[in-house]
């Protein structure tokens, strides 16, 4: 099996999968509070201080990285793709560790 070398490609996906979540974290908020009828300024304070809602928009927000995966996949940039997998997938820890503990 041939393993394959870190290239900078690989990193500019890492940094796509890890900056594109937190960008979309307050837009799922937004969508969240419009759906929900609740002020932005709430949800967003509810966010900040329980676990659980932090859980719940951050797994949302995670399906941003989709759109950059496919995108990229159209392109045949394959080694961003790739980057990307592993960007989301350094969330999953502080997702199951909250979760679970």
């Amino acid at each position: 099996m041939k393993i394959r070398k870190l290239t900078k490609h690989h990193g500019l996906g890492v940094l796509i999968g890890l900056v594109s979540p937190l960008i979309f974290i307050p837009i799922v908020i937004f969508i969240f509070s419009c759906i929900q009828n609740h002020e932005f300024g709430r949800l967003w304070s509810d966010f900040k201080r329980f676990d659980a809602m932090q859980v719940k928009v951050i797994t949302v927000a995670l399906l941003s990285n989709l759109i950059w995966f496919y995108r990229t996949l159209n392109k045949e940039f394959f080694n961003v793709g790739r980057g990307i997998i592993i960007g989301t997938l350094l969330f999953s820890p502080y997702i199951v560790y909250v979760k679970f503990f």
